[in-house]
């Protein structure tokens, strides 16, 4: 069983510690002679809620917690299955109502295997709530092509593995020809043609996440420069370009995709166009941005404002140390109203979230990362949620965000800047506990022992 973590913590100084006492703030030092009024409602219970066991336990998963629920004797459950997903076998009872399904591996995902490499991809087919957002996990082998193509929809990439060359051409004939690594990433708007290729820098090529700002984007449905010449009568390529027909004799009957090739030399340039270079680079070196150090943790924020042609993604890369989390917070967009999705993709560690859709509607989800497995969750806007981590390790994820610019609102800070009493009324705290809450955003809170 994990330790009681911030989360827990967060809850108790936020949304009830003196209430737990069974009193109200009525009964604080400074009004110990008011007598204790009756409560609205019930107190909220102080029964744990951590996961009952995790990834690094011999406990054999049951579906009970405290007295609710029994064993599992009917061969109903995958034990792998359950070992991930304590949360989902034996919810806090904290959970409640119906949250459509907010995880998922992409090792579930159809793989589309490719000479050179492989592709898979997360969309609204297989998680229905996403419906903002698509994912692609991509390989390439060392030199390894993913063929010149276009999209109705902007490509955002981060580099997990290796390195990428990375070619476009936009629609006023500029070109634009870059090397990204691993913790960089790329952006092309819709419409814009370009290509990617697999460096030598790393002898086992690259592995990248690819994130795109429609939720039924499909990976199979783009437009490619071999499929569309596959499909046009050789003699009219062939006037497209003044060439004989026998220019295009050897051109692929059907798409490539990927393919394999020579990888490109360290000094590769562009060629040289008349009407120039692109105004604005596709490419943003994440890797070399320092990270704004938190108490426990740390992030990095990146969209239109540091990197301006990302015009509908938005991202921070955030690392959580053993015990802290995320803060609970809310996604919203520029004129406040709810309307940010997030895709996390989580790269390492171990976390957990619990998503509240209002109207008492609550679920908690495990993502544990193992060699080989990566897992995306999806929070739809105005979600009030926050990560965890459950591990002994470093938690290392995503927040991509449907947006230009990056914004959430933390509920510390939301407390902290409402009238006090206001806050007490709400929540039935003490003036000293309304002292701790922060009028700055903490982004990721320190871990500490519940009091």
């Amino acid at each position: 069983m994990t330790r009681l973590s911030t989360s827990f913590l967060c809850l108790a100084l936020a949304l009830g510690a003196v209430a737990a006492q069974g009193v109200s703030s009525s009964t604080t030092t400074t009004t110990s002679s008011a007598a204790t009024p009756s409560p609205t409602l019930p107190y909220a219970s102080d029964d744990p809620n951590y996961p009952m066991w995790n990834n690094y336990t011999e406990t054999t998963p049951e579906a009970e917690r405290g007295t609710l629920g029994t064993t599992v004797i009917g061969g109903t459950s995958d034990l792998q299955l359950d070992i991930q997903n304590p949360d989902l076998l034996a919810p806090p009872t904290t959970d409640a109502g119906t949250v459509s399904n907010a995880k998922w591996p992409f090792s579930l995902s159809h793989n589309r295997l490719q000479t050179g490499g492989w592709a898979r991809q997360e969309n609204i087919n297989v998680m229905p709530i996403a419906t903002e957002m698509a994912g692609v996990n991509m390989r390439l082998e060392v030199g390894a092509i993913r063929e010149l193509h276009w999209h109705k929809t902007g490509e955002w990439a981060y580099i997990l593995s290796g390195s990428v060359q990375v070619s476009a051409v936009n629609a006023a004939g500029q070109n634009y020809l870059a090397t990204v690594s691993a913790g960089d990433l790329w952006y092309f708007p819709a419409g814009i043609p370009h290509s990617l290729q697999a460096t030598a820098d790393n002898p086992n090529g690259a592995e990248f996440l690819l994130v795109f700002d429609s939720g039924s984007f499909s990976e199979d449905s783009t437009f490619l420069l071999t499929d569309w010449l596959a499909h046009t009568p050789k003699e009219v390529i062939a006037k497209n370009f003044g060439t004989p027909i026998s220019a295009f004799d050897t051109i692929p009957a059907s798409q490539l995709y990927i393919f394999p090739s020579s990888p490109p030399p360290d000094d590769a340039v562009a060629p040289i166009s008349p009407q120039g270079t692109a105004s604005l680079p596709y490419t943003y070196r994440l890797s070399q941005v320092n990270a704004t150090q938190l108490a426990g943790g740390t992030v990095k924020v990146v969209d239109s404002t540091t990197f301006k042609v990302s015009t509908t993604i938005a991202v921070a890369e955030v690392t959580v140390e053993p015990g802290a989390i995320r803060e609970l917070h809310a996604s919203l967009s520029h004129s406040w109203h709810p309307t940010q999705d997030e895709w996390t993709y989580f790269i390492s560690g171990n976390a957990r979230m619990t998503l509240f859709a209002a109207t008492s509607n609550a679920r908690t989800y495990d993502y544990m990362v193992h060699a080989h497995l990566s897992l995306s969750g999806y929070i739809p806007a105005s979600y009030g949620h926050y990560v965890e981590n459950t591990g002994n390790s470093t938690l290392h994820f995503l927040e991509i965000f449907y947006t230009s610019t990056y914004q959430d609102i933390s509920l510390n800070q939301w407390l902290a800047l409402t009238p006090p009493a206001v806050v007490q009324a709400h929540l039935g705290i003490s003036e000293e506990t309304v002292a701790l809450l922060t009028k700055t955003k903490q982004v990721v809170t320190a871990p500490s022992n519940p009091q």
